[in-house]
């Protein structure tokens, strides 16, 4: 299995970066994006690895936020096959408050009854390879980058969210932005047992330049033997003060590739 980070806010090499997630999953039976990016940007690397838009059968989107799912339109105009697997309240209004107003991060509502769109209502067992689960619980190590974002009316609960487990010889957890909280996402992930663990925790704030809770998360993440792959919205801070402390902790940056 291969894993690549087609869209993610850094690049070391020739693919363009931009804020936002799109990961390509070669499994036995797919081939996967989990989450499409804020845009064109996609596409862009895509041909840059010679990867092809129609060959993609399976899309997930993690959650209802533009970054993860803007570039949805345009695969949808692209591809006319792939399921896309994603939460119904998804499509709910989502927003991010900042300086008392309220801007629009949600995605294209359009598209929420398109016949390629599966919209799903909490766990989803897609096959006998992948399935969705979500987190119902934000107790331990919530973050405090969530206190922006909002739904309609009340601040964002994130019932939106999903994660993927892959199954096979090893189970690997993918998350999008662990906004449910790394710490949450990883104990509902015990039953599967993951080896690996890919994906953001939203430990930084763009707005305040600020990150918290790092050093319970650290004491918490030792109790997990696994590989930790983080990206997007744990902030390159973040990241630098988890990995001096975590020796399985790495970096996904946008072209990298992880084979499995």
């Amino acid at each position: 299995m291969k894993i690549t980070a087609l869209v993610e806010n850094i690049s070391h090499n020739d693919l363009r970066s931009k804020h936002g997630l799109s990961l390509y999953i070669e499994t036995n039976n797919h081939k996967v994006l989990f989450d499409l990016g804020p845009d064109q940007t996609l596409f862009d690397n895509c041909l840059k690895r010679g990867i092809n838009i129609n060959e993609i059968d399976i899309v997930i989107i993690s959650h209802g936020h533009s970054d993860h799912g803007g570039a949805l339109k345009q695969f949808l105009q692209m591809n006319h096959h792939a399921k896309v697997y994603i939460q119904r309240s998804a499509f709910d209004n989502h927003y991010c408050k900042i300086s008392f107003i309220k801007v629009n991060v949600g995605l294209d509502k359009q598209f929420k009854n398109h016949p390629q769109v599966i919209l799903v209502d909490g766990d989803y067992h897609i096959d006998n390879e992948l399935e969705l689960f979500v987190v119902t619980t934000k107790d331990r190590l919530y973050s405090i980058a969530n206190k922006p974002l909002y739904t309609e009316n009340n601040k964002d609960d994130f019932k939106h969210e999903q994660n993927l487990i892959i199954h096979g010889k090893d189970n690997y957890l993918i998350m999008g932005c662990g906004h449910k909280g790394v710490i949450n996402i990883l104990e509902n992930a015990k039953r599967f047992n993951p080896s690996i663990c890919i994906g953001g925790y939203h430990l930084y704030n763009p707005i305040t330049k600020r990150t918290a809770l790092l050093d319970p998360i650290i004491e918490n993440l030792r109790q997990y033997n696994i590989e930790f792959y983080t990206c997007h919205c744990t902030g390159k801070k973040a990241y630098d003060y988890l990995s001096q402390h975590l020796n399985n902790m790495h970096y996904l940056s946008c072209g990298e590739t992880i084979e499995l």
